[in-house]
Order: C-alpha cells, then sequence, then structure tokens
C-alpha cells in the first residue's frame, strides 16, 4: 500500500557539499550516502522522518547515462541541477502493481537495487520505475527492505523524533493536463482543484501532497522562464520561515 512521498532525487554537483548547504540554511543534520554499484551515482541523504532528500552526482558518466537514475541525474545537470526525479513509498510493491496495471500503468517489474555505504553496510530496496523518469514525469515505487541498513525498527523510531517534515512537493508543468493524467494512469494518483487557485491541482499522498500547478503562474515574484521547476515545503520545528531558492529548487519552510 502506497504510505507518502519517499524521496526527493535532487540532482547536484557535489553531494557532499549540497548536504552542508541545506543542512545549514534549515538547521537540519546532513546524513549519511554511498555510491550506487553499476549506476554512476553517489549520494548524500537528509532525513525528514522517513521520507529524505536525496542529493545525488556523478561519479561515473558513461555508468550513468544509461542507468535508470543516473540518465535523470545527468539531465538535471545538463540545466544546472534540481529536482531529477522523485519517489513514492510502498510496503506492498507487488500488490500496487497487479493493482495499477488495470490502468494500463507505464511501470516496470519491480528491479532490486543496493546502496554501499562508506562503513560497508548495504542499504536495500526494490523499485519499480516508468521507462523515461523526470522531475514532472510519473515517479517510481519503491519499497525498502526491512531490517536492512538505515531501515531497522531502531533506524525509524530515531527519526520519528526529528524535527523536519516534508508536507507538500509542488510542481511547475507546461501542461497540467497532460501532467495530472499521466499521474493517475502510472499510480492511480486523484487531483482536485487546489485551495491556491491559479489552474494548480493537489492529490494526496499519505500525510503528503503533491501539487500541480502551470509554469506561467509559478512563483509570483519570477519570470516563469526563471522558476524553478520544484518548490519543497517543510515543516520545521523550531524554524524560521524561509522562501529561498537553493540547488536549483525553491524551498519554502513554516516552523511548527
Amino acid at each position: 500500500m502506497v504510505h507518502g512521498i519517499d524521496h526527493l532525487v535532487i540532482a547536484v554537483v557535489d553531494p557532499d557539499a549540497a548536504a552542508l548547504e541545506v543542512a545549514g540554511a534549515f538547521g537540519l543534520e546532513p546524513g549519511g550516502g554511498g555510491r550506487h554499484e553499476g549506476l554512476g551515482t553517489h549520494n548524500r541523504l537528509i532525513w525528514l522522518g522517513d521520507s529524505y532528500l536525496e542529493l545525488i552526482g556523478v561519479d561515473d558518466p558513461a555508468l550513468a547515462v544509461a542507468s535508470w537514475v543516473g540518465a535523470p541525474t545527468v539531465r538535471a545537470l545538463e540545466t544546472g541541477g534540481g529536482l531529477a526525479t522523485w519517489a513514492i513509498a510502498t510496503d506492498d510493491i507487488d500488490g500496487d502493481l497487479e493493482r495499477l496495471r488495470l490502468t494500463a500503468t507505464d511501470l516496470a517489474a519491480p528491479i532490486d537495487g543496493e546502496r554501499r555505504r562508506p562503513d560497508g553496510e548495504v542499504v536495500r530496496w526494490r523499485l519499480a520505475a516508468a521507462k523515461t523518469l523526470g522531475p514532472t514525469r510519473p515517479p517510481f515505487l519503491i519499497e525498502h527492505v526491512a531490517g536492512s541498513a538505515e531501515w531497522t525498527a531502531s533506524d525509524r523510531a530515531s527519526r520519528a523524533a526529528g524535527p523536519a517534515r516534508l508536507t507538500i512537493l509542488e510542481l511547475a508543468v507546461d501542461d497540467v493536463p497532460a501532467t495530472i493524467g499521466a499521474m493517475l494512469r502510472t499510480l492511480g494518483l486523484r487531483f482536485r482543484p487546489s485551495l491556491v487557485g491559479g489552474g494548480a491541482r493537489d492529490a494526496e499522498i499519505g500525510r503528503q501532497r503533491l501539487r500541480v500547478r502551470p509554469r506561467a503562474t509559478f512563483g509570483a515574484s519570477a519570470s516563469a522562464a526563471a522558476s524553478p521547476i520544484a518548490t519543497i515545503h517543510l515543516a520545521v520545528k523550531g524554524g524560521h520561515p524561509t522562501d529561498v531558492g537553493l540547488l536549483g529548487c525553491r524551498w519554502i519552510v513554516r516552523p511548527t
């Protein structure tokens, strides 16, 4: 069953530097990371409860351009970085795919994935992705292997006490009807008119929200051409109201 936005894949030149930059800007703690063997990429994480920011860079361009996660990362970096793709969390990827095949989903069969941390521990997961990923294309489904590194009961309990949560992912797109139609077909996401107006549409994903809105109305103070594709809304305990551009995204922080 789908239960929330799992993570946002943000393409950066240097994941270590980017983690420090985001953590410093919003009063968060940078997390660990590692390499995706055979995919040409490496990352650092910043946890937001059980959701997280994946700050991803390329260490082998030849491998990256041919890999499922490397290809959207390379494309994002070619335009200055920012959101490359994102993921929805599930605890039953096989059951979800069986249901979604009734709507002619573009998601492929699940594949196994892993990331080796510098301490030698291995993080494992299963995922199902469409052939082409991108910031405004449907996300992929991911099921973390319970008990593997970072997904033990104690790991999750520790994160639950963390200070920050992802609340809304907001995407500026050229064609709202086409985008939400692809989201419905691929992942069964159903949208309603957003209270923010301006032609925006909202879909609830667990306790989080996906907002899709026309690019022309995205960011009142910026031109459509200069506006980032993604606005990331965070709730941070003891934080300060913030609206800033960073790493090719717009970040809106609300204190709790």
